[in-house]
């Protein structure tokens, strides 16, 4: 095999991942402490023994919701065993992503920002 394709098969594995479970954790995950959840990005080991997962929420509290995912982790697994064509599925480790909500108060700022120098022009 050559190198060059193994990290594209790892980007593969992880986009097919970020796929399946959006879909699992919408369709199948009866948890109230989940609500409305995007995952953002799934970043695989080489080994694939381990994905850490990226969420961000619409609505809820990140610290419960990440909670819930980790409990629901091996749930989640056994679902994306059944779903994916691989040997090994990796564990599921779920972080809260705050990008979305530092892009937010980013652009708030330069609104701010913008709208202070109309006032003094």
């Amino acid at each position: 095999m050559k190198k060059s394709s193994v990290p594209n098969r790892s980007y593969r594995v992880a986009d097919q991942i970020q796929r399946d479970l959006t879909e699992l954790i919408a369709r199948e995950l009866k948890d109230p402490r989940v609500g409305m959840v995007t995952v953002n990005s799934v970043e695989v080991t080489p080994d694939y023994a381990h994905a850490k997962v990226y969420f961000s929420l619409l609505v809820g509290d990140p610290e419960q919701t990440e909670q819930a995912l980790n409990q629901a982790a091996g749930f989640l697994r056994n679902g994306l065993f059944k779903r994916l064509h691989i040997h090994t599925v990796p564990s599921l480790h779920f972080h809260f992503d705050r990008t979305t909500e530092r892009a937010a108060d980013m652009s708030a700022l330069i609104a701010k920002a913008v709208s202070s120098r109309a006032k003094e022009e």
